[in-house]
């Protein structure tokens, strides 16, 4: 399985096409649009949340609710396009037009790509850059993951995420009865946590920053359930699960970090307090007495929950702006600022939950049969079965 996706904050849409997603998978607009309204809520989030209301277009792939074994190709429009047809059109500009060019950016924000991509691609209007690296792009990502936990749902495989930091409010650890649990009751959070002490203060925080035209990050935490053991691989490296998952978490627009069960804890505690005893049952077959490794050994699923935790800094776009040199004239000069979110960790935990069923998804392809989801569906459930006999 992969995808690609096109188009940028503020053009007319954001396009992503699925490849290997096996056929006669039930899929639906209404599968992905619930996905997409979660990204949409939080705590903190800016304006363009209230310009936007994401719902997907399937223009290819699916029939009469099934997935063909087609590439899936699926659009979201962008409704602020409407206020930005003359300065983010693809037509050609007429001989000195360039000047009438509104909003021309030529002073990097710090903490952007704005800079960087400048550089790469020689831009001299950073718009071009802006644009594409915005974290807009998320939405069709968030599509994308929601494909694929349709998938893993009906493979019995449960993916949930939740905040558990935000500027530095950290959310006690409460016990939950299910995953059912924690998705009902962070669903109702403003900030999505399920500690609702910790709530108020992760609000009273985001509040603080927004008034000082500050921005705060945060750490969100995804739990799958379900996931049979033995996915991934240890013979080649670019084949760890764990790894892939990484990978997937910090390319999340301003991530930084990523952990898995106890995390960076692990340089801090004897072996003995770190691996997870093995136990056998003829209900279960085997399991770990603890999961501090966080469902992973060896780069593969120990059948184990996942529990993998990502952590985003502060959004660069700032209402007090930081230094920095105009491309054009180098002098030093405040950044440029662009409509922008106070505190997006909220919206980012289901961004991270779908980039994260995504890889899973991807990986149970790459191991299984996936051409028709019915075999598929066969395969899993014997080896579930097999390693319960093993």
């Amino acid at each position: 399985m992969r995808y690609l996706t096109a188009g940028e904050s503020h053009g007319p849409q954001l396009t992503t096409i699925l490849e290997g997603l096996p056929a006669g998978l039930p899929l639906t607009a209404e599968d992905i649009n619930g996905e997409l309204a979660r990204r949409q809520k939080g705590y903190g989030r800016g304006r363009r949340m209230q310009i936007e209301k994401d719902e997907v277009q399937i223009t290819g792939g699916v029939r009469h609710g099934y997935t063909l074994g087609s590439p899936v190709s699926l659009v979201v429009e962008n409704n602020d396009w409407k206020h930005w047809t003359k300065i983010m059109g693809q037509e050609s500009l007429d001989p000195g037009a360039e000047e009438d060019i509104k909003r021309k950016i030529t002073r990097p924000r710090p903490g952007h790509a704005d800079l960087n991509g400048a550089l790469k691609y020689g831009h001299r209007d950073m718009r071009n850059v802006l644009e594409r690296s915005s974290a807009r792009e998320t939405t069709v990502r968030v599509a994308a993951g929601a494909a694929a936990k349709k998938l893993l749902s009906l493979l019995g495989i449960e993916v949930a995420s939740h905040v558990v930091e935000i500027g530095g409010v950290k959310a006690a650890s409460l016990e939950y009865k299910s995953l059912q649990e924690l998705r009902e009751t962070t669903e109702a959070s403003p900030v999505r946590c399920f500690d609702p002490a910790a709530a108020e203060k992760m609000m009273a925080a985001i509040d603080d920053a927004k008034k000082n035209g500050d921005s705060i990050g945060g750490i969100v935490e995804v739990i799958v359930e379900g996931m049979p053991a033995g996915v991934g691989s240890y013979v080649h490296y670019d084949r760890k699960l764990d790894a892939k998952l990484a990978g997937a978490i910090v390319s999340i627009n301003a991530f930084k970090g990523v952990e898995f069960g106890i995390g960076f804890e692990a340089a801090r505690k004897p072996g003995s307090e770190v691996h997870d005893e093995i136990a056998w049952d003829a209900e279960k077959g085997y399991y770990r007495e603890t999961n501090r490794l966080g469902g992973f050994e060896g780069g593969m699923t120990t059948g184990m929950p996942i529990v993998v935790r990502g952590v985003m800094k502060p959004i660069p776009t700032l209402y007090k702006p930081l230094k920095s040199v105009d491309i054009d004239t180098k002098e030093r000069f405040e950044a440029s600022i662009e409509r922008s979110d106070s505190c997006a960790v909220p919206a980012a935990s289901v961004v991270a939950e779908n980039v994260v069923a995504w890889e899973l998804a991807a990986a149970i392809v790459e191991q299984f049969y996936s051409d028709r989801f019915d075999v598929l569906l066969d395969s899993v459930n014997r080896q579930r079965q097999a390693a319960r006999d093993f």
